[in-house]
């Protein structure tokens, strides 16, 4: 009979895949792993696999802001004024703790440090999302983590199929407006694209991303020409 210790815990490299699509790493380890992401197929696929295993979540969680001005009270509270403080000093840490991990303590911590202080400067929320590019039968066909504060997106390829004389082209919709192209990404390694500055406004979670099979170097119309085979929605993490 086997009990919770006889659970392998994860390799340190999928716990690290892992804590990257939680978003709970600083940006600096995030741009680590994002290149290593680029360079290390098994480690992209441990990546992909934890995206997949963790979007279903996504779906359940009604999205709830905070007031501005509690997490920068929190902050300052631990770990003073002008100080870094890790894993806890993470905005997303504490996003992925109050969504999934008992958001009434989190609740009854943030009151604790909240009280009797005066509210400094609020900071902008950090802007991380994710697209779950589906097939038609609901497959998923690629994966991409959005980093609005970088304007990168980084797309996972997962189970897509493409003619070896075409290539896949990456689509944003914005709601009410046609495509816009996003380039040209590949079915065998992950591609991380810099999302030009006049669209980084409409990435939102009305907007939809698509993926159309094209001609080598991408559509020369500036519109989808080949058939579009997956598309999806966007969620914030």
């Amino acid at each position: 009979m086997s009990g919770p210790d006889d659970i392998a815990p994860p390799s340190d490299s999928s716990a690290l895949a892992a804590e990257y699509v939680l978003g709970v790493l600083d940006a600096a380890r995030r741009r680590e792993v994002e290149t290593r992401i680029a360079r290390d197929r098994a480690f992209a696929r441990e990546v992909a696999a934890w995206q997949v295993h963790f979007a279903p979540l996504i779906d359940e969680i009604e999205a709830v802001d905070p007031p501005l001005y509690v997490w920068p009270r929190i902050r300052s509270a631990v770990f003073g004024r002008g100080r870094r403080g890790g894993l806890f000093e993470s905005i997303g840490f504490w996003r992925w703790l109050s969504a999934g991990a008992g958001g009434l303590a989190v609740a009854a911590l943030a009151a604790v440090f909240v009280m009797s202080r005066p509210a400094p400067t609020p900071l902008p929320p950090a802007a991380a999302m994710v697209a779950k590019i589906n097939l038609d039968d609901g497959r998923p066909a690629f994966l991409a983590t959005i980093d609005l504060e970088r304007g990168t997106m980084l797309v996972l390829p997962i189970s897509a199929a493409i003619p070896a004389d075409k290539v896949p082209e990456l689509w944003l919709i914005p709601p009410g407006d046609v495509p816009h192209s996003l380039g040209v990404v590949d079915v065998s390694h992950p591609v991380s694209i810099t999302i030009p500055p006049a669209l980084r406004a409409v990435v939102g979670l009305k907007a939809a991303v698509a993926i159309s099979v094209e001609p080598p170097g991408g559509s020369p119309t500036g519109q989808p020409t080949g058939p579009v085979i997956a598309k999806g929605g966007i969620s914030a993490i």
